[in-house]
């Protein structure tokens, strides 16, 4: 029987929320951008800020700040977007994840990771997957899939699509019945 290799290294995406360091498995981040215009939606959750065009899709941008209750995400110049894929239930999503600033892309080992701590953190512990040291700092490794419930992900997706919803917003005001 082959014994597992606890060397084997994983890429972790690091980035900064307040005065902590996160981190994201590399293998569900698609892509990080600058920060940029967000449209909002109505009657989405006050996490959601809203989404972006990407390419020709529509893509809704979280602000994982108030999702962790901490204030919101103020746009400065390292303000960015990390583009992530999140799944829940065999259905993935697509979404963008602002950040204070993106830090590095880091490999840590299996030894290097601690589970997450039972209490004293803000964060609800199932949305940690781990947490990783390096020299000095302690690194919060999220579970992106656990961060949001199927209910939180079904209201993002409905941000997903809303050009047909303001083409009707505006066929109305402009005096159409809208369909």
């Amino acid at each position: 029987m082959a014994t597992p290799d606890l060397t084997e290294m994983t890429q972790y995406l690091t980035f900064r929320l307040d005065d902590e360091i996160f981190a994201l498995d590399i293998t569900k981040v698609r892509e990080v951008l600058d920060f940029t215009t967000v449209t909002k939606v109505p009657r989405t959750p006050d996490f959601m800020r809203g989404v972006i065009n990407l390419r020709g899709s529509v893509v809704p941008v979280v602000d994982l700040r108030l999702k962790f209750g901490m204030t919101a995400t103020e746009k400065t110049v390292n303000t960015c977007i990390i583009i992530a894929e999140v799944s829940v239930d065999n259905d993935t999503v697509v979404l963008g994840a602002l950040a204070d600033s993106v830090q590095e892309v880091l490999d840590l080992d299996a030894a290097s990771i601690a589970p997450p701590p039972r209490i004293g953190t803000k964060l609800r512990t199932e949305f940690i997957k781990g947490m990783g040291r390096q020299q000095d700092r302690f690194i919060i490794i999220l579970d992106i899939d656990r961060v949001f419930s199927m209910d939180e992900l079904a209201l993002v997706k409905q941000g997903e699509g809303p050009a047909q919803a303001t083409d009707r917003t505006l066929h109305r005001k402009k005096g159409g019945t809208g369909p």
